[in-house]
């Protein structure tokens, strides 16, 4: 890869805004759709927040969680109606929509309604979805799998350019590291900033323990920021972050989601990392 400010891609996500290395952004909302209201509350006092802080916003939530540890658990309120949610939150709201696809045909479909389509990070090589997905012309954002080291994200980003989208963005939410354990490595940042594209750190599922309370994920809520911070300093321009007004209650990754009241701080921190790294 080439490096440098030259090699620097700029990410178009509406006529409003951009993406790139340059700039801190903000990617946050509930882990799935639990419900329309509550899906509107945190996207609205998330908007508040990184409107005041001068931070681009994405709200992200998820309409089916496909992945999940038990057969048993909640997965979410399904295309339609999650869509139907996502597209009133984008129009109510004024503000650029992101959300999972699983295979071509979510792909195709929900790219209609949404801003940007993240591929899980089980998914990173399914290289149908991938060029699905951009051939969509919609920004698409590609979790690098815990399987993966940061050198194969390379094939990755070559199956997306051969369609002609170079609207890409890079998430990197740990390795997976013995038994029900994630790590992230901070060259795994520097090494995926050497695309040209804007690099996210996925803070609340890298503190993940997959599969380990037993029947669900566990983690580790309390050092989120911790890696937020260390990713930023590393290089990442984005920040993603499951955001839930009272975690303890939440349907999903309720150990992990980080409670609506505390993101403020959070993010002027991270502000501040970034501002002193970039000068």
């Amino acid at each position: 890869m080439k490096t440098g400010k030259k090699n620097m891609k700029v990410v178009k996500l509406t006529a409003e805004m951009t993406l790139s290395q340059a700039k801190l952004f903000f990617i946050g909302g509930p882990c799935m759709l639990e419900n329309e209201k509550m899906a509107f509350q945190t996207a609205g006092a998330l908007k508040e927040i990184t409107s005041g802080l001068k931070i681009p916003f994405i709200f992200k939530a998820s309409y089916d969680k496909a992945n999940r540890t038990s057969i048993k658990s909640f997965r979410g309120p399904g295309i339609e109606k999650g869509i139907t949610i996502l597209s009133k939150i984008r129009k109510d709201l004024k503000i650029p929509v992101m959300t999972d696809v699983h295979d071509k045909f979510e792909a195709k479909e929900v790219g209609k309604f949404v801003d940007v389509l993240q591929i899980p990070a089980f998914l990173c090589r399914q290289t149908d979805l991938l060029v699905a997905a951009a051939k969509t012309g919609k920004a698409v954002n590609i979790k690098k799998g815990q399987f993966l080291s940061p050198y194969e994200i390379d094939n990755v980003i070559v199956k997306m350019e051969e369609t002609g989208n170079k609207n890409i963005m890079l998430t990197e939410r740990g390795f997976s590291f013995g038994y029900n354990n994630l790590v992230v490595d901070l060259k795994s940042i520097a090494y995926m900033r050497k695309s040209g594209y804007p690099v996210i750190i996925d803070a609340t599922h890298a503190v993940q323990r997959p599969g380990g309370a037993g029947t669900s994920s566990g983690g580790e809520r309390e050092y989120v920021e911790t890696i937020a911070r260390g990713a930023v300093a590393a290089g990442a321009s984005g920040v993603f972050m499951e955001v839930h007004p009272n975690p303890e209650k939440a349907l999903s990754d309720k150990e992990t989601q980080i409670a609506l009241s505390k993101i403020e701080n959070i993010l002027i921190k991270l502000s501040e990392v970034f501002d002193v790294v970039k000068k």
